[in-house]
């Protein structure tokens, strides 16, 4: 079972016996490796890419000062908006569209992107160039509301959406739209509606989770709404608690879904990272740990590992987004750059 002795803060914790700086600097690399000309980042090699994991490896190249390469990434994206504001599911490296489907967390986390870049630096021009496609994009994903201010999942082009909510989606809609209103405090667009939706969706995740598609196979809809900061203080606590053995694999990590022994070095640090969110740090670093066994020479990470006989899979698969989820879990435990507080209740400002 994790830690329940949490920390006061994240600040200024050693992780010189999990991880070190040369070697996430090579974890960054190896994300920056892939990047096109364009500023795409694709998940490997020849492979998609979608919005949402872009905008994570964008982040996790912030972190580790490769702000040109972040930069680029966000000007990619801003070049592919569609006019309504939102994002196809994937790109592919020519420039095509792979799928046509419209998600609203996908297209949401661009907010998240954007803040955690301006907590990476300062940028204000850069901020406010991107102001406009944030905005876009906060307005597509709010028209997709229902009346219980939960937001529908997604739609295809010129269909109606799915008549459904997910909770890991919301949960992380709930802090791209908080993360967005902190930019729009930046820029003078101040958007108090954005925070009223926002806690909206908490009250939902908070008193009412059958107003949500039942997904409780998969590791997300345990840890997300703690991550995301939907959940807080005792709440969380319990139900970080509550489904650790569900889908945790002692010294193995956390399994992409319950009914598999499939451990995902993304969900693994995914999870770190709501620990470190609730401020159990011993749990975020022994999860983080636990990532080592996907980590590859090149400082790229294999994106799962299936137990007891350590199959690759999919086999000999590295992915950008699982690198990217390992960096940000690590900067939450060390606290090594102002980006570092950006999950969890820390989101609202003042």
């Amino acid at each position: 079972m994790p830690n329940n002795e949490l920390l006061s803060n994240n600040l200024g914790n050693d992780l010189s016996d999990v991880i070190t700086q040369e070697e996430l600097r090579a974890t960054a690399q190896s994300i920056a490796s892939l990047q096109l000309s364009n500023g795409m980042i694709p998940w490997f090699v020849g492979g998609h890419c979608d919005p949402w994991n872009h905008v994570e490896t964008a982040m996790a190249l912030d972190v580790m000062g490769l702000h040109d390469q972040a930069q680029r990434a966000y000007e990619w994206l801003t070049s592919v908006q569609r006019e309504d504001g939102s994002w196809f599911n994937y790109y592919l490296p020519d420039g095509s569209v792979e799928e046509t489907k419209l998600d609203t967390n996908v297209c949401a986390y661009i907010g998240t992107g954007v803040w955690h870049h301006w907590m990476s630096t300062n940028d204000k021009q850069f901020v406010a160039r991107m102001w406009p496609a944030v905005k876009r994009a906060m307005e597509w994903v709010l028209a997709m509301r229902r009346p219980d201010g939960t937001i529908l999942w997604a739609r295809e082009v010129n269909a109606n959406p799915w008549d459904y909510a997910l909770l890991t989606g919301c949960s992380s809609i709930r802090h791209a739209l908080h993360c967005a209103a902190n930019i729009g405090a930046i820029v003078g667009d101040s958007q108090p509606e954005w925070r009223a939706a926002a806690d909206a969706i908490d009250e939902v995740i908070n008193t009412n989770l059958a107003a949500f598609e039942p997904k409780l196979r998969w590791a997300m809809d345990w840890y997300y709404p703690v991550l995301t900061g939907a959940l807080t203080g005792t709440e969380a606590k319990s139900r970080i608690s509550m489904q650790w053995e569900e889908f945790v694999i002692p010294s193995r990590g956390v399994r992409c879904v319950n009914d598999e022994d499939w451990v995902t070095a993304a969900e693994t640090a995914e999870c770190s990272l709501a620990h470190s969110a609730i401020g159990d740090i011993d749990t975020a670093k022994q999860l983080l740990l636990w990532t080592n066994a996907h980590r590859t020479e090149s400082g790229a990470y294999l994106t799962g590992i299936v137990y007891p006989n350590r199959i690759v899979f999919p086999a000999d698969e590295c992915s950008a987004y699982t690198g990217a989820a390992v960096i940000l879990a690590a900067n939450a435990i060390s606290g090594d750059t102002a980006a570092s507080q950006i999950f969890g209740a820390s989101t609202v400002l003042d």
